[in-house]
């Protein structure tokens, strides 16, 4: 299945680019996804306790299993102002 990530914010430096699509197995997690991206983008792994995972418009768990089709997006944590 492919998944359509979107990096966001400073992420967007960090992995090089702002969008990619990613085959993944069926039935694989969002957390499984996110550890292909750190594999890929290893300039994320800093970052790995503390990003913000969406599918769609609506924060997911780690578990989530993944449909084809979905979009994923990645964020930095929240910052106030």
């Amino acid at each position: 299945m492919n998944i359509r990530v979107t990096f966001y914010s400073y992420f967007k430096e960090l992995a090089g680019v702002s969008l990619t699509t990613v085959a993944m197995a069926d039935g694989a997690t969002l957390g499984e996804l996110f550890e292909r991206l750190l594999k890929d983008y290893p300039k994320l792994e800093p970052m790995r306790k503390s990003t913000l995972l969406a599918v769609g418009v609506d924060y997911q768990p780690r578990d989530y299993v993944l449909k084809d089709g979905e979009e994923v997006a990645l964020f930095p944590p929240v910052q106030g102002g």
